[in-house]
């Protein structure tokens, strides 16, 4: 029997000697904590209109509400991830599930927008201990010959997390308020820690070397920086200072990452691997699929609410084909990689998110649901196929020895990429659903930035309105909103279609595993205990 058998074996054996469901049990454990984390992310996107009244929060507040758990999330999971490596990395998972669950709970008791968005930040945080646990537990423990499935699960959960989390927030705010999605977050926290104590085995990095500090600084002020500037610059205009100031920041932290790292022996990720085909095609597919998910959710949403008339519910029901499909597409995306190869299928993958983005952008006011759900149904393949691809290229350039490294980078160009589909799209449809509104000079001034503002605010004003007039501008509004949404998925489609020309180009044509990687890097075998 080989190391590797007997090393899988050896974990095998803890696993069962422990009492726990050997892999499925692993499995359901990573992925409950994954989709606590996920969930998060998306789910109070429905609740900030109820945030805006109860709290007075004011666009700028709501924006970092939302995104004040991004960029924590963003900017510590590398080095944390790092940190899981060294010292177990279900007993990071497991702290990091207190600390959201506590916070989570506080934050259900905030009386002040100041005070939720640092609740917010520390859920972040929590969050980034979480998430490169889940992933790189999976990666450690599974056999290779099971490794690939059970990324591909992990994979399908990850795209369709933001939907079930849409979905039990609409569900809540139907009875309760916006409270409600806090105190059922922490419950759901306590019940991950207590499933990754009952059936994760606790793995980690067998050697022992220096921490690279200066690695995780630089990468924690990188991501945090670039973050942040994206938000700011997509709120307040990219030239402002704090936006310069940001950017600046983040390029001087990225060059000393790049110069230390060459020249450390053990950097927290390795300059290196960007030069490995495989490393550089995963981080660029996960990336941009993320980027229009995301970009997608922040048009779609508003799509259903706004013209087709939903209630956050509905809306929440109405996104349950991606998830139908992307489960499914994730679990045999193995199959067809080992018939066709990786670069092909990560290419159809990019086309087909690319081809929905492009068939929703073509409707129209009038529509209606069942065209939107065509453009739905592709995209939810094309995002089945490149989650799990992207991953697995991710995960197998880098030995099970630093499968926490790898787990976290691959959060990391999840977080980066969401925000800047936010940011890219929500720019594009706000200038082009400005430049397309019909004449507003014989509003009231107030009631004319009303409208410029939003379409929300626009509908309502047409609503106060009345008469012919008001349904005139209702249907200017509308239509101004149709012409901003096109404009934004058209923009993300096209990143799509030339990410998917360069992975044609240099993707490689068989993914390599974490066992590859473990040869060529000269890592003895990971741990369990």
């Amino acid at each position: 029997m080989s190391d590797d058998e007997l090393n899988d074996a050896s974990r095998l054996r803890s696993t069962n000697g422990e009492g726990r469901l050997g892999h499925s049990g692993v499995l359901f454990a990573m992925c409950l904590a994954l989709i606590l984390v996920v969930a998060s992310v998306a789910a109070l996107n429905l609740a900030l209109p109820d945030l805006a009244i109860d709290l007075g929060a004011n666009n700028t507040a709501l924006t970092w509400i939302a995104d004040g758990y991004t960029v924590a999330l963003a900017a510590l999971v590398l080095p944390i991830g790092a940190v899981g490596d060294r010292i177990g990395r279900r007993t990071v998972l497991i702290c990091g599930a207190v600390v959201f669950g506590l916070a989570s709970l506080a934050a259900a008791f905030a009386e002040s927008t100041e005070m939720l968005i640092v609740w917010r930040v520390v859920m972040g945080i929590g969050a980034a201990m979480i998430m490169p646990g889940t992933l790189s537990t999976i990666t450690a423990t599974f056999p290779p010959a099971q490794r690939s499935k059970g990324v591909a699960i992990w994979s399908g959960f990850a795209a369709a997390g933001a939907i079930i989390g849409m979905l039990a927030a609409g569900a809540l705010l139907e009875r309760w308020g916006w409270q409600s999605i806090f105190i059922v977050s922490a419950a759901f926290g306590g019940v991950a820690a207590l499933a990754a104590i009952l059936l994760a085995p606790n793995t980690r990095e067998d050697t022992r070397h220096r921490f690279d500090l200066v690695g995780a600084a630089s990468t924690t002020v990188a991501v945090g920086t670039l973050v942040f500037a994206i938000i700011e610059g997509n709120e307040r205009g990219w030239t402002t200072t704090p936006v310069l100031i940001c950017a600046a920041v983040c390029v001087l932290a990225l060059v000393v990452y790049a110069l230390k790292g060459l020249r450390t022996e053990h950097p927290l990720l390795d300059p290196k691997l960007f030069g490995r085909a495989g490393f550089r095609a995963g981080a660029i597919v996960v990336f941009t699929q993320f980027m229009a998910v995301f970009g997608f959710f922040f048009v779609g949403l508003q799509y259903l609410q706004l013209i087709l008339d939903y209630s956050p519910l509905i809306a929440a029901v109405a996104l349950i084909p991606v998830a139908a499909v992307v489960m499914p597409t994730s679990s045999l995306t193995p199959r067809l990689v080992s018939v066709v190869g990786l670069k092909y299928v990560m290419v159809v993958g990019l086309l087909l998110i690319a081809g929905g983005l492009v068939w929703i952008s073509r409707l129209h006011a009038d529509s209606g649901y069942v065209p939107f759900l065509v453009g739905l149904i592709l995209a939810g393949i094309g995002i089945g196929l490149t989650g799990s691809t992207g991953t697995s290229a991710i995960v197998g350039s880098l030995s099970r020895n630093q499968q926490g490294v790898a787990s976290a980078m691959n959060d990391t160009t999840r977080e980066v990429g969401s925000a800047v589909g936010i940011a890219v799209m929500g720019g594009v449809f706000s200038s082009q659903y400005a430049s397309h509104l019909p004449d507003l000079a014989r509003l009231p001034a107030q009631a004319a930035e009303a409208v410029r503002d939003s379409a929300a605010a626009g509908l309502v004003a047409a609503e106060r309105i009345g008469g012919p007039a008001g349904a005139q501008l209702g249907a200017g509004v509308r239509e101004a909103f149709i012409d901003g949404m096109s404009a934004a998925l058209i923009t993300v489609a096209v990143v799509l279609l030339i990410a998917a020309i360069g992975c044609a180009i240099k993707a490689p044509r068989h993914p390599t595993s974490a066992d590859d990687a473990e040869t060529l890097d000269g890592d003895p075998p990971v741990q369990a205990s």
